[in-house]
């Protein structure tokens, strides 16, 4: 059986949530969620993520219109996921990632330990979704 190894992420302005998966694909999980500061420190943090997980794949949530077309800020998530793809030299992928956000505020809120105040939980768990969205593919 193939191993696979992605990460998953959910790209705003100030957070990035990231998910990864276990190495059979099967499994998305949340790992982290990265502070937007400057674009070589998000870099250096990737590419940690990518060693220590033996990411080859990057998979990135793009939030369609609902007629199907890209807004402004799809535009500015895919600006930014064509380059960080290559500076870390890695395929990229594109998942629909329309009312992920929502959808993972109301499993953490099923949880009954989720402080809604916790944005990079919420951004985590969006890209945990994003993932498994692919890996079901």
């Amino acid at each position: 059986m193939k191993k696979i190894s992605a990460l998953g992420l959910d790209i705003g302005n100030k957070r990035i949530g990231v998910a990864g998966c276990d190495k059979l694909g099967l499994l998305a999980t949340g790992l982290t969620t990265i502070k937007r500061s400057y674009f070589q420190k998000e870099v250096e943090l990737f590419q940690e993520l990518i060693t220590s997980r033996e990411a080859t794949m990057l998979i990135i949530g793009l939030p369609y219109s609902q007629d199907g077309s890209l807004g402004k800020q799809a535009e500015k998530i895919q600006k930014y996921a064509q380059r960080l793809a290559k500076v870390l030299n890695l395929p990229l992928e594109y998942v629909d990632e329309k009312l992920t956000s929502v959808e993972a505020e109301e499993q953490l809120k099923s949880q009954k330990k989720f402080n809604s105040r916790d944005k990079g939980m919420i951004d985590q768990r969006a890209a945990q979704i994003i993932l498994q969205t692919w890996l079901d593919d």
